[in-house]
């Protein structure tokens, strides 16, 4: 099974590239759950739920979700949960644009804390398989 994340958090690639292949998305947290959603399309299938976390989608600029690929065609509760994702982020209008730089290292650090256990998790799972 193939785990890929989806990020566009700078922190998530410097951290995990090389242990699990990270596809960057330069852009908004709006265009990683587009990303998501499309490679769901293509058979991936969540591993972590693209609204993970307490911030507010509109809260902040970094998402980061991690994924497997399946040899079984779509997961179809994945795309749902992934569109249902982006209807939320989209009723919750747009994400604030002015943070400082420190703001966003901690919004980088979030993200990444969220993603690590997941992250950790799902691989130990596999060497059990």
């Amino acid at each position: 099974m193939k785990i890929l994340i989806i990020s566009n958090n700078p922190l998530i690639l410097r951290t995990w590239d090389g242990k699990i292949p990270v596809r960057y998305i330069d852009g908004s947290a709006p265009e990683v759950l587009l990303a998501v959603r499309d490679l769901c399309h293509l058979g991936y299938r969540l591993l972590t739920h693209p609204l993970s976390g307490s911030i507010k989608p509109n809260e902040t600029p970094y998402k980061s979700v991690l994924l497997a690929g399946t040899c079984c065609g779509t997961d179809t509760e994945s795309i749902l949960l992934t569109e249902n994702a982006i209807d939320v982020v989209q009723r919750f209008g747009p994400i604030r644009r002015n943070w400082q730089e420190r703001e966003l290292k901690d919004f980088q650090l979030v993200d990444a804390s969220l993603l690590a256990g997941a992250a950790e998790s799902a691989i130990a799972d596999l060497k059990e398989i």
